[in-house]
């Protein structure tokens, strides 16, 4: 036994939080089910208060890894060249959110395009789905300043829509679910599951994902057992009971009530096939991002290729099959 732990790789991921977080679940359960280990790796999550602090951990060394969204990683990721972050393993293709339409609006803002001089609501300022709503919006030829935008928080917002005092909202898990069901509204468009942001956006995108340092990149071989860890973990996420996958997990990655088990249901195909992404899929990801908010001008954003470190994922991919 102790011949075992001592070959197992260590490796530290920067996880973005809350601990609640739909998106990065698969790592959260990887550890309880013992995946990792399995695969000869010994794994410490590290959870930051917010995306923007997984990304600030990889570029200051903290971290082997980090998982956070794309944009974050951009703005706030290393910088110099040789540093620079590279995908090993996508998540989700977006910020898992809806836009929905309060009943009592639902004959009058029937599409994308009737949002033009409307209030939508949105949980913070400058949230990530907030970009994706921009293309959204572009894509049926209306302008982000022709709506009007108002932050609520997340109970301000579940409020707003239930009380019919904004005209549409960017709403999360469970809430969405929660409110189709009692018929307080209706979704006008879905970023939940990659099938969905195809339809919305006509093409699907990459949002939250595993990245590595250039100059720190793990080896080859942590990483696909890094990916065939948390690939399996999404097999477990997508066929157990939300009570079974619950029973293993930290109380902080539960959170209360039954809200575990409305958020597993509702985002069960949340994750991108695989965790695979194109190349083309994330230079479209990038082009998102820069559209609704320019990019620090001192960021060089590499080529969509020169960012994608994805051969050890096809070989856990292969390895599985």
């Amino acid at each position: 036994m102790l011949g075992l732990v001592l070959l197992l790789q260590a490796l530290t991921v920067a996880v973005s939080g809350p601990p609640t977080s739909p998106a990065y679940l698969p790592l959260r359960v990887a550890v309880a089910e013992g995946y990792f280990q399995r695969e000869g790796l010994t794994v410490t999550l590290k959870t930051t208060r917010a995306e923007v602090g997984a990304a600030e951990a990889l570029a200051q060394g903290e971290a082997d890894l980090a998982a956070t969204s794309l944009e974050a990683m951009l703005r706030f990721g290393p910088r110099p060249r040789n540093q620079a972050a590279r995908l090993v393993l996508a998540l989700t293709a977006a910020p898992p959110v809806a836009l929905v339409v309060p009943t009592a609006f639902a004959g009058t803002v029937r599409s994308v395009e009737d949002l033009a001089g409307r209030r939508v609501g949105v949980t913070v300022p400058g949230a990530p789905e907030q970009a994706w709503f921009s293309r959204l919006l572009a894509r049926a030829g209306v302008r982000v300043a022709q709506v009007e935008l108002v932050s609520l928080g997340s109970r301000g917002l579940v409020s707003a829509i239930e009380n019919g005092d904004v005209q549409a909202g960017l709403l999360e898990e469970p809430h969405v679910s929660r409110l189709v069901r009692e018929g307080r509204a209706a979704v006008l468009a879905d970023a939940r599951v990659p099938e969905a942001v195809k339809e919305a956006l006509g093409v699907v995108t990459v949002n939250a994902a595993v990245f590595a340092r250039a100059d720190r990149q793990p080896r080859d071989r942590n990483l696909v057992a890094f990916a065939r860890a948390v690939l399996a973990a999404v097999d477990v996420i997508a066929r157990s009971s939300p009570d079974a996958i619950a029973a293993r997990l930290p109380r902080t990655v539960v959170g209360l009530g039954d809200e575990f088990a409305r958020r597993i249901e509702a985002t069960r195909g949340m994750y991108l096939p695989d965790g695979w992404v194109e190349a083309e899929q994330l230079s479209e990801s990038i082009a998102l991002i820069r559209a609704h908010q320019p990019l620090p001008v001192t960021l060089r954003v590499p080529r969509a290729d020169d960012m994608l470190h994805t051969a050890p994922l096809r070989r856990a991919i292969q390895s599985r099959n």
